[in-house]
């Protein structure tokens, strides 16, 4: 007899996800994810914030460690840095939609109740996730897409895609069924990382630099 796999089995985020719903039903939707196994290890689920109907949507790769304890994406050091690095750039942080490829905190630790280390999701995830990505851009429907590192690059554009070939590019790409134009840069998690971090500081404004010119 053939066993019915549970939706977590199925590894998509698919079932959860509510036809047609505004972004505070999906956010609800959300918190009851159970579509990959990453939701048994973190603390909430992090769903997307800002304005729902903003011109630019940032998507990054996963929560952090911060993001993970207060339920809210690029709250921790990136997130202060992007709000910067934005302003800086011209694109008001405020008008933005802020979210990321996966909604768990994907971490691993040395030993019990040592620091969380933050851990690559996998495409597979990635892929579990699209569901609620996609929603999200059918609510928002921006006039543009800020890639913010490779693993939201993989998740949005493939496998194949390398954040250092077209970073601070204007791509044009159909993207869960919507043509969308992105511009990708690299994720504000490794300026802070960078050993010249002035200079991959500067490099992220630059290219968040072509989105504004994108946007006026």
């Amino acid at each position: 007899m053939a066993v019915t796999k549970a939706p977590e089995d199925a590894y998509t985020a698919a079932p959860f996800v509510p036809d047609g719903a505004g972004l505070p039903d999906l956010r609800r939707a959300a918190a009851g994810c159970r579509g990959c196994p990453l939701h048994r290890d973190a603390t909430q689920t992090v769903f997307g914030t800002g304005n729902a109907h903003a011109r630019v949507m940032l998507v990054g790769e996963q929560p952090g460690d911060q993001e993970d304890r207060q339920g809210e994406p690029f709250v921790g050091p990136a997130g202060k840095l992007l709000d910067r690095a934005l302003a800086e750039a011209g694109i008001d942080p405020g008008e933005a939609y802020v979210t990321n490829a996966v909604k768990h905190f994907k971490f691993t630790r040395a030993e019990p109740r040592k620091r969380r280390i933050h851990k690559a999701p996998t495409l597979r995830e990635m892929t579990a996730c699209g569901p609620w990505l996609a929603a999200e851009l059918a609510v928002v429907e921006p006039e543009l897409i800020v890639v913010l590192g490779a693993t939201a690059g993989k998740a949005l554009l493939g496998s194949a895609f390398r954040v250092t070939q077209v970073r601070g590019t204007v791509l044009e790409r159909e993207i869960h069924g919507r043509p969308e134009r992105l511009v990708p840069t690299v994720h504000p998690s490794s300026v802070l990382r960078a050993d010249d971090r002035e200079a991959a500081y500067q490099g992220l404004v630059a290219d968040l630099r072509v989105a504004a010119r994108v946007l006026s």
